[in-house]
């Protein structure tokens, strides 16, 4: 049986990335007095050392989240288009290696692959993103049982639509949502279909500010469940909300969830993929039966490991030692639901 003949459990839509991660000796963070995101600074004009560069093909939010759920086990198609050039090779051969059915991509000849610029001091990162803009054109294939959609480029707007007949000739396909830079840009009224149509959706506080169009004074769980409860009414039936080292909320059939980050178990190392590592797991969970608070359990597991690694796919684990690490987990670590 050929790769676009088997029934795909899992097809990841998105942006593939090579990306280059330069380790950063002489930097330092300046906190801003309006006490928005701090800035990496560097000296102006100058010579910066620095310790090394890794590079990493194949990574970007739905390309990471098709491996994570080819190593969990499931059927993984990866729908993407890279340009004729030797990082594209490299990002073919990565999928490959990881399982991912690759039939769906394409190669677009004259374009150059995405490749980012990820600036790492200590343990996170500062990305410098660039997007080809490729001629979007959505396959023909099958019924999958789960699509994961996520970054997109700024010229992506009708493609979006062609993802929308995809999803309307199969009606029993279940949409996840993890939105882009871009995406979130678009606004909610031009992307306002995919959200209806969308299972569960995924994003961070920051982002869930800009999505609904409302700034909170903290991050306490009542404005988390405000937060929660204007995306849902954009129409995404469960609504996922990380908050980094505060761990990760859900909201489900009108009850807001809480879990902890998964203990480290070294020092994390860097922090690229830790929100698609989350996400894409979730996911996955789901497409393997698990209902949404074992589900729930999953994703903070997987983004645990990838921080022990360099770069967004290195740390992904299987399913095996995925239960692993449930198993061993400490009491504490549990969904609980907020008051």
């Amino acid at each position: 049986m050929s790769e676009n003949e088997k029934k795909i459990d899992f097809l990841a839509i998105g942006d593939v990335v090579v990306d280059m991660f330069i380790r950063l000796k002489e930097a330092h963070i300046h906190s801003r007095p309006d006490e928005s995101s701090p800035e990496l600074c560097l000296r102006f004009g100058d010579k910066i050392p620095y310790e090394n560069v890794y590079m990493v093909p194949a990574v970007g939010n739905s390309p990471n989240a098709s491996v994570a759920a080819a190593r969990l086990g499931l059927n993984s198609a990866l729908v993407t288009h890279l340009g004729d050039d030797e990082q594209g090779k490299d990002c073919l051969k990565s999928l490959k290696n990881d399982k991912v059915i690759t039939d769906y991509i394409t190669t677009e000849k004259e374009k150059t692959t995405n490749c980012h610029y990820v600036l790492w001091y200590d343990i996170d990162r500062t990305i410098l993103i660039k997007h080809t803009k490729f001629e979007y054109k959505f396959p023909e294939l099958g019924e999958a049982s789960w699509v994961y959609l996520s970054s997109l480029a700024e010229n992506s707007i009708e493609y979006h639509e062609e993802i929308l007949k995809y999803l309307e000739k199969y009606p029993n396909t279940k949409l996840a949502f993890q939105p882009g830079t871009f995406q979130i840009k678009f606004g909610t009224d031009k992307l306002k279909d995919i959200y209806k149509r969308t299972e569960v959706f995924f994003c961070n506080v920051e982002e869930a500010e800009i999505i609904a169009n409302k700034e909170i004074k903290d991050k306490n769980p009542s404005n988390i469940l405000e937060l929660s409860k204007d995306i849902q009414a954009l129409g995404p039936k469960i609504v996922v909300i990380s908050d980094g080292p505060a761990g990760a909320y859900l909201y489900l059939d009108g009850e807001l969830w809480h879990i902890p980050l998964y203990p480290d178990i070294a020092a994390p190392l860097e922090r690229t993929g830790a929100g698609d590592a989350f996400s894409s797991t979730f996911t996955a969970a789901l497409a393997l039966g698990l209902s949404p608070i074992e589900a729930f359990t999953w994703g903070p597991i997987n983004s645990m490991s990838v921080v022990q690694e360099v770069g967004a796919q290195k740390g992904l684990l299987s399913r095996e030692k995925l239960e692993e690490y449930l198993y061993k987990a400490p009491t504490s670590y549990k969904p609980r639901k907020v008051d």
